[in-house]
């Protein structure tokens, strides 16, 4: 049985989906195509904590699904913009992990990742497979990729 390890950049993949289609992902169905392809090993969702009672009620959903749910706090800067970025958390902790599965699933449109996605594939001979928003994903992404999954409507609430 295939083992999967999964990483979730949750910002990346709210707002393209919210700019893409108005909707947001459907993570239940995305553990449910999983789990029909082999094991779930780990599945680690990365995100901002703003502390608001939507978010708490999201984050338990992805609790009750089977995810673990990383944190770092919400930085408002003084020029009005926002800092909560995950890429070198998700990256280590890729790294950590792609030695132990046999397929790492990144969903982010960041092209930030195509470099790690080319090393754990070229050292650990893992399978690395992307979902992505197609017209808010990286091509550099997409190219690095073994296999990149288009969201769709079938992956949406």
């Amino acid at each position: 049985m295939k083992k999967f390890a999964v990483f979730v950049d949750v910002q990346n993949i709210y707002y393209t989906n919210r700019q893409a289609y108005g909707r947001q992902f459907n993570y239940r169905k995305l553990w449910q195509r999983i789990s029909e392809q082999g094991e779930i090993i780990s599945a680690t969702a990365y995100a901002t904590n703003r502390g608001d009672d939507n978010q708490i009620k999201f984050q338990d959903a992805l609790k009750h699904i089977g995810f673990t749910i990383k944190l770092k706090p919400y930085i408002q800067r003084s020029d009005g913009s926002a800092k909560g970025d995950w890429d070198v958390g998700i990256t280590i902790d890729i790294m950590d992990t792609a030695k132990d599965v046999d397929t790492v699933v990144l969903l982010s449109g960041d092209g930030d990742f195509d470099l790690l996605l080319e090393k754990i594939t070229k050292d650990y001979g893992v399978s690395a497979e992307v979902y992505g928003v197609p017209a808010l994903t990286a091509k550099s992404l997409i190219d690095a990729a073994s296999v990149f999954h288009p969201i769709e409507s079938d992956l949406l609430l």
